[in-house]
């Protein structure tokens, strides 16, 4: 077996990136501190085709050394966006025909793998905190609550695996 080279790989361009059809799919990210994280949602976000990717309150924003560390220009292929606040991401994603999507452990969540997106809605993703999870106020405003089946000692994923988890598995019942 030989491994693939990048020529091999045959992957789109930035302009072709930006004009091709996207998931249906918004990861909003609620005071997420580590740049680290942030870097890699937006190379995530990229390998999967969000639409884009929202930052929220206390979230670094690109350009940042830190943030493309992890990004490896993916800050260049996927839009994005700053809110203040959470809360005002929401209602404009609210109005623009988003179904808002928590990723946590909560009463009456529903476990990922019985989950079936729509394929006639837009979702968006809000993933937490990396301390202190997806905000009480914002748990108040969404629409469903998904939570990643776990089975060891650790209470979560971090951030960075959550999301490439739940974005693997929209993608594949969505566009596989």
């Amino acid at each position: 077996m030989k491994k693939l080279t990048l020529d091999d790989l045959n992957r789109a361009d930035l302009a072709a990136f930006k004009a091709q059809e996207k998931l249906p799919v918004v990861a909003v990210l609620d005071n997420v501190r580590s740049m680290h994280n942030v870097g890699s949602i937006f190379r995530t976000a990229d390998g999967f085709a969000l639409e884009k990717v929202i930052l929220c309150g206390i979230t670094a924003q690109p350009p940042h050394r830190e943030i493309e560390k992890t990004a490896l220009g993916a800050t260049q292929s996927v839009d994005w966006m700053h809110y203040e606040s959470t809360l005002k991401a929401i209602d404009e994603l609210r109005t623009d025909g988003y179904e808002i999507v928590a990723i946590e452990q909560a009463e009456n969540s529903t476990m990922l793998n019985t989950f079936t997106p729509s394929a006639t809605k837009k979702y968006a993703l809000i993933f937490g905190n990396e301390v202190d999870g997806v905000s009480d106020e914002v748990m108040a405003k969404i629409d469903e609550c998904i939570e990643i089946p776990q089975f060891g000692t650790k209470h979560s994923f971090n951030i960075v695996i959550s999301a490439g988890i739940v974005f693997w598995d929209f993608f594949a019942k969505l566009r596989l």
